[in-house]
């Protein structure tokens, strides 16, 4: 899985300044400079970072959050895919600033340092396990030495470590349609009793705009959480003989709202969607109501004359008709979701 390493190894170049609202020394102190892994969290930085700027720091509480031109980033959200969704045009170094005081509370939920990212990340876990096997059994029923395993390799970009124990949860992977040949149904067994599960566990990230452009120079910038739709819907790979599902046939299942009727006349995902909206019942209770008020935002906005414009997983923009099994079997994240960063040119779009 040569793919899947190099997703392992991706970091972004950070250039991380200290908010001037907090600086007490003259002169400022200098930017700090860190190679973040994409997979990784940005609380998970502290380590690096608190020692750096602690000598210009006012007294208080350390509250730790991050932002970028003013908006608040998302602890919860892996670094990676915030800077695909907010730098149409990549950044690099990407300019970030760092708090350690006035937590925005009203905007990001609390993080209460390092066990917050944790448990985020195993609630991840449950809900994919959810989405794939019906239940969550085999993450309620890990040890405390393979969950301490399984979260350290991630934290330390381990993919060797990460495979030894995830392989335990029993969440499957996904047959190659391009590799093997198409056999009826949606879910198969291998010889080790691993689930081949047509089910896949997808967060879709969509921004909408309304004017077209044919440079990412000219995309228009994010400023607001409110100008993403932030999707949970789960994608079910459906095989028809001589023909593989494509990551665009993935994308109409999970937007049937921006796609023309004729697109959708036959297509198979829209059979249970109301059941696969459902967020489990071990996802955290902010982000489930997230997932439900951007889905009605969607919804609410829904046109049948939607171009996709940009497409990025993993920091790379793959083609529309690349078959979806090797995307999912090669840049997932480690909590088995498929992150999609997505821009899409939406004709009269109602920006009020």
């Amino acid at each position: 899985m040569e793919a899947q390493n190099y997703v392992w190894e991706g970091a972004i170049p950070l250039q991380i300044h200290l908010h001037e609202s907090e600086v007490t020394t003259f002169p400022p102190p200098p930017p700090a400079l860190i190679l973040a892994p994409r997979i990784g969290y940005l609380p998970l930085l502290i380590a690096l970072i608190k020692p750096y700027f602690s000598s210009a720091l006012p007294p208080g509480v350390d509250t730790l959050w991050f932002d970028y031109k003013g908006l608040p980033l998302k602890w919860y959200t892996p670094t990676g895919v915030l800077f695909d969704l907010l730098c149409a045009e990549p950044e690099r170094p990407w300019n970030l600033s760092v708090h350690f005081r006035g937590y925005p509370a009203n905007k990001l939920i609390p993080c209460e340092g390092e066990d917050a990212v944790k448990w985020s990340f195993i609630n991840s876990l449950k809900e994919a396990a959810y989405i794939i096997n019906g239940n969550c059994k085999n993450i309620m029923n890990m040890s405390q030495s393979d969950q301490v395993e399984l979260w350290r390799s991630v934290m330390n970009g381990n993919v060797e470590a990460y495979q030894r124990v995830s392989s335990k949860l029993k969440l499957g992977t996904v047959e190659d349609e391009y590799s093997v040949k198409p056999q009826q149904g949606t879910c198969e067994t291998d010889t080790t009793g691993q689930v081949k599960t047509g089910r896949i566990p997808i967060r879709l990230y969509v921004c909408r705009v309304s004017e077209d452009f044919d440079d990412v120079e000219d995309v228009p910038k994010i400023d607001s959480w409110g100008k993403i739709s932030f999707i949970n819907r789960p994608v079910e790979i459906h095989k028809e003989e001589g023909k593989y599902f494509t990551l665009h046939d993935a994308i109409k299942a999970l937007l049937p709202e921006f796609f023309s009727e004729k697109t959708l006349i036959e297509s198979p995902s829209q059979e249970g969607e109301d059941k696969n909206n459902i967020p489990s019942e071990d996802a955290s209770d902010s982000k489930a109501e997230e997932v439900v008020n951007v889905c009605n935002d969607v919804e609410a906005s829904s046109t049948s004359n939607a171009e996709i414009k940009i497409v990025r997983i993993q920091g790379i923009e793959p083609k529309l008709e690349i078959p979806f099994s090797w995307v999912v079997n090669n840049l997932m994240n480690p909590d088995y979701f498929l992150h999609i960063c997505l821009y899409v040119k939406v004709a009269n779009l109602n920006t009020a």
